[in-house]
């Protein structure tokens, strides 16, 4: 059965929104291996709907101005998880109805990982059927004082820390499974 691998920025202060407002100092080659790695062992994207409208502005941009690592992002497979899209592009499938039934389906599909970027409502869903396998945290050494918080409103959930990286620019990658 295929993983369904989350991997979300934050900050100290557990702030979630606006990463290329906090992130960009702490963006190194290590940070860029890490996601390639994450990346080589997926093949599909799932997405919210807000992290699915920036990444498909961003992405295919990235690319037409020469940056290489856009490609692969831009060939894999999306699924979009939203009750207001009619249209996608960018190689995206909208999911829309039963998110649940729908990923767990696509989890058992043959192939690599599913990786998950973003924090949002799709996690409540997510949660709640225990439909996530790995959360890749890359908590950034920076306190952003507001903004939306990771999990906020969410019911008691344990974890269980699988393994954690640090990297020379401060940023902790602390991976953890459900218990």
């Amino acid at each position: 059965m295929r993983k369904l691998v989350e991997s979300t920025f934050v900050t100290l202060d557990g702030t979630i929104d606006q990463p290329h407002r906090w992130g960009p100092p702490y963006w190194d080659d290590e940070h860029n291996a890490y996601s390639e790695a994450l990346a080589v062992e997926c093949d599909a994207l799932l997405l919210g709907r807000v992290t699915y409208e920036a990444f498909a502005q961003a992405w295919p941009a990235m690319e037409a101005a020469g940056d290489e690592s856009a490609a692969p992002m831009n060939a894999l497979p999306k699924y979009v998880a939203s009750r207001t899209l009619t249209e996608a592009t960018w190689n995206a499938t909208i999911i829309q109805g039963d998110v649940a039934k729908e990923v767990a389906r696509l989890k058992e599909l043959p192939g690599k990982n599913i990786l998950k970027y973003g924090t949002g409502e799709l996690d409540r869903t997510l949660l709640e059927h225990r439909l996530v396998d790995e959360y890749h945290f890359w908590i950034f050494p920076v306190l952003a004082g507001s903004g939306q918080r990771l999990f906020d409103g969410v019911d008691l959930t344990h974890l269980r820390l699988a393994r954690s990286t640090r990297f020379a620019s401060g940023i902790v990658v602390m991976v953890y499974e459900p218990k």
